[in-house]
Parts: structure tokens; C-alpha cells; sequence
């Protein structure tokens, strides 16, 4: 797939863009992306510093900073994309989305070798999340806004909070990042608030039951 057909991908699955001409001349993701992929090329034959000098300047222009090295795959849409940052060694797999202030870094200062995560097919990244470290997020999976994601993600999971984990979706099984329904993320802490609300009400029937069953079996002297 050529930036054309990736010019394509976003108009259809961006409700504001009116057409493809408009998602090419305006859009600061669809720029970026076009930046990295001539940067890249510079990289590959072995000019990195005309390759890192591309792509700073476009992080001057567009707010997002893709290190030349990264691997990118086809259909990617950045949504607004002000403040991405994703680094030299991470892979991103076909038609994911990405909005603002995400984060695909590193957790350490080692050289020359696999520091960032690898992003698979169809997955949707959620307004300031952060992944860190060389990790897999699985295919058709969903990183809630403001996540911070650790660890390895599942293929067809949803994951949100800080440290991040997986949550359950009741079974359903889809390519969020062509949905963009990342608005139906569920809140753990708040779920996990409900649980303890029904454990502790649970709690009190037992012992409103033992304390009538006490009173009946108490006889009285008189």
C-alpha cells in the first residue's frame, strides 16, 4: 500500500475529512507519515543523518516525532497526532490508529537491540497512552486513553489504567482501530469499586442473618 491508498484509509475512516485531497495537503498525520517514510528510505541507505535531519524537521512541522527507524506498516492513521512520539526500534503492523500524545518508547538506555513495542494489525492507541519497553500488543486490540501499558497485550484485548491491564469486553471480538469506539473503554478502578460495594453489602446480610439467629436462639430466664 502506497501513501495514496494510506491517503484513502484515513479519509474513509475519518469522519471530518471530506475527501482524500484534503486528508493529503491538511492532515499533520497523514505529512508525518509521508516524512518517515523518506526518511526511512535515507536509513536504509545508510545516510542517517539526512534521515534524522528529515525527520526532526518534521516533528517541528507536524507535533509528531517518528524516529527513521521505525517500521510502519500500511493504512496507519494518526488522529490529530500533536505530541506522538514513537521510537527507532517500534514496529506498527496495518490499519491501526493512533491519537494524540501517545507514546511508543523505550524503558532502558541499551543500544542495538529491540527497546520499543511492537504494535500488531488493527489495534486502536487511545489519546495519551503510553507503551513502553519492547513489548507485543496483539492484533485487534484496544489501549485505553491514558493508559500505561507495561506488558504484553493479548490479541483481541482491551487494556486501561495505570499500570495497564486486560478487560473484558463480554467475548466481543473486533478490529477497534476501523470502529474507533475507544470511548466504550471500561473504568477498572470504578469496576473494581462496584465489586467491593457488592462484597461488603453481601457481608452485612450475613451478619444482620447470624445476629437473628442468635436473638432466637437465645432463651430468656423469664
Amino acid at each position: 500500500m502506497g501513501l495514496f491508498a494510506d491517503a484513502k484509509s484515513i479519509a474513509a475512516r475519518d469522519p471530518a475529512a471530506r475527501n482524500v485531497l484534503e486528508v493529503i495537503l491538511l492532515y499533520p498525520g497523514y505529512k508525518a507519515l509521508r516524512d518517515h517514510r523518506i526518511a526511512a528510505f535515507f536509513l536504509r541507505h545508510k545516510m542517517p543523518f539526512i534521515a534524522r535531519w528529515i525527520s526532526q524537521c518534521s516533528s517541528r512541522r507536524t507535533g509528531i516525532e517518528i524516529h527513521p527507524g521505525a517500521k510502519i506498516g500500511s493504512g496507519l492513521f494518526i488522529d490529530h497526532g500533536n505530541g506522538i512520539v514513537i521510537g527507532e526500534t517500534a514496529v506498527i503492523g496495518d490499519n491501526c490508529t493512533i491519537y494524540h500524545q501517545v507514546t511508543l518508547g523505550g524503558t532502558g538506555v541499551q543500544k542495538h537491540c529491540k527497546r520499543h513495542p511492537t504494535v500488531g494489525n488493527n489495534v486502536l492507541i487511545g489519546a495519551g497512552a503510553k507503551i513502553l519497553g519492547p513489548i507485543t500488543i496483539g492484533d485487534n486490540s484496544m489501549i485505553g486513553s491514558g493508559s500505561v501499558v507495561l506488558s504484553d497485550v493479548p490479541p483481541n484485548s482491551t487494556v486501561t489504567g495505570i499500570k495497564a491491564r486486560v478487560i473484558k469486553t463480554d467475548g466481543e471480538r473486533v478490529a477497534p482501530s476501523l470502529s474507533l469506539e475507544h470511548a466504550r473503554v471500561i473504568d477498572p478502578i470504578a469496576q473494581d469499586i462496584s465489586e467491593l460495594r457488592e462484597e461488603i453489602a453481601a457481608l452485612k446480610e450475613k451478619v444482620r442473618d447470624l445476629e437473628d439467629e442468635a436473638i432466637d436462639d437465645f432463651d430468656l430466664p423469664f
